[in-house]
């Protein structure tokens, strides 16, 4: 089939990267014309594991390409996929001015399609509220009377793991109401779906659209759930770790999401669960399990900077009772295997300690340009995570990269002033930091102390 795809952010080169390896003709579509010149010397705006590669080799096929005008594919284009932001709004709704403008200009270019050609399948596959697919039909509708359909097909890829989880789904969720429209969809997915043997399922658009953001809100409920209970556990002795596998073995309730930390952070949780409290609150029906989650993930971010201040005895009244003291920050992304810092729970900890008067030298694997971006010279950037170490106070760590659990931290002791670490992840085990002379903080666990 023949696809087009408007927008190559996350989702958007994700998805034209995967439709192109199941053999699909892909045109991606975007009117930043740095980012298409960019894409097309195989240079990805975005580090996603393995999207480089496809990128590149489907590029060289001619299987993939990429263009600033939409009418380059739509007259052939089987379906057309909308993969553009839908940031927050101040009120915390979802904006959908880029969804509703790729809309309208996919039904000013409807033009170009033949006269007796089967109805164009349009896809939201950005995440949007309920009732959008009614207003993108209706938006298309007032440009053309040439025949189209809109499904709603909402994206569940993971940073990091985006390109396994699109040509390997558990399920594909398609909100339609044509045989048409789902006989395309599947034609689309269906290689996928029979590798990975995930589910279809098929449903009105509302139900589509409505499932994308009740799977975001059971999975940041989930994590800040988790969260809460670290946070006893270290007020009653017991150790969180013991407990996520007592309750995580229950099959009802399994292993998933239960990773205390220093809360969700990213595109994606933050703001679905404003714009569906929003979507609960214009409709008299307030969600407050979510507006509890909210609240316990905003208290989250700043567990570990709470325990520096309480480890330096920050309480002091001093004006920058830090003042002198120099952190190390391993991790600055939301999460591992990506560079996304957008609600990183990392910025929140840096302003933290900067307002306390400390100096913050940071290091990340692939989000440090971001920061840099973001901060300018605020922090000061380590090359390699080691060094970032050197002559500081002590190691902070707020991003669960693997090559930090790996670290030789007889070196890394070595290199601080003194042995005290402020762990966000949870990457040592503290009898094993106890033994090693550490002073190490945690979360849900008892504070190892040489004192």
């Amino acid at each position: 089939m023949q696809i087009l795809v408007i927008g190559t952010g996350y989702v958007g080169l994700v998805a034209a990267a995967g439709f192109a390896e199941a053999g699909h003709r892909v045109l991606g579509i975007d009117n930043d014309a740095g980012k298409i010149a960019k894409i097309r010397e195989g240079v990805s705006p975005i580090y996603e594991p393995g999207l480089d590669e496809l990128l590149a080799r489907h590029q060289a096929s001619g299987s993939l390409a990429f263009s600033l005008d939409l009418s380059d594919g739509i007259a052939a284009a089987d379906a057309a996929f909308i993969c553009v932001g839908t940031p927050q709004s101040e009120d915390g709704s979802a904006d959908l001015q880029y969804v509703l403008s790729v809309a309208g200009a996919i039904g000013s270019a409807m033009a170009l399609r033949p006269l007796d050609a089967k109805p164009l399948v349009v896809v939201d596959k950005s995440t949007v509220p309920v009732g959008t697919a009614a207003r993108v039909h209706a938006a298309i509708a007032a440009k053309t009377d040439r025949p189209f359909e809109v499904v709603s097909n909402p994206e569940f890829l993971r940073e990091g793991c985006a390109i396994d989880d699109f040509i390997r789904p558990d399920r594909v969720v398609v909100g339609c109401r044509t045989d048409h429209a789902a006989a395309v969809m599947k034609g689309l997915y269906g290689k996928f779906l029979e590798a990975s043997g995930g589910q279809w399922l098929r449903m009105d658009p509302p139900s589509a659209e409505l499932t994308k953001y009740a799977a975001n809100a059971m999975l940041a409920l989930r994590i800040s759930f988790i969260n809460e209970i670290a946070g006893l556990c270290e007020k009653v002795g017991a150790d969180v770790d013991f407990v996520k596998q007592g309750i995580g073995s229950d099959h009802r309730i399994g292993k998933f999401f239960l990773n205390p930390g220093p809360g969700f952070g990213g595109s994606c949780f933050p703001k679905d669960l404003q714009a569906l409290l929003k979507v609960g609150r214009e409709n008299a029906h307030p969600l407050r399990a979510l507006e509890a989650t909210v609240e316990a993930n905003r208290h989250q971010k700043q567990v570990l900077a709470l325990k520096v201040r309480a480890h330096y005895d920050c309480a002091s009244g001093a004006p920058a009772p830090l003042a002198g003291r120099r952190f190390a920050l391993w991790g600055l992304a939301f999460k591992a295997h990506t560079d996304d810092i957008r609600e990183a729970m990392s910025m929140e900890l840096i302003d933290s300690l900067a307002s306390l008067g400390a100096r913050v030298v940071v290091h990340d694997f692939e989000a440090m340009e971001n920061v840099k971006a973001k901060l300018g010279d605020r922090v000061e950037y380590a090359a390699d995570f080691m060094e970032a170490c050197r002559g500081a106070d002590a190691l902070l760590i707020a991003t669960e990269w693997p090559q930090y659990a790996a670290a030789d931290l007889e070196k890394v002791g070595g290199l601080l002033k003194a042995k005290v670490m402020f762990d966000g992840r949870n990457l040592f085990r503290p009898e094993a930091m106890k033994a090693a002379g550490w002073t190490y903080h945690s979360i849900g666990r008892v504070t190892v102390s040489q004192a």
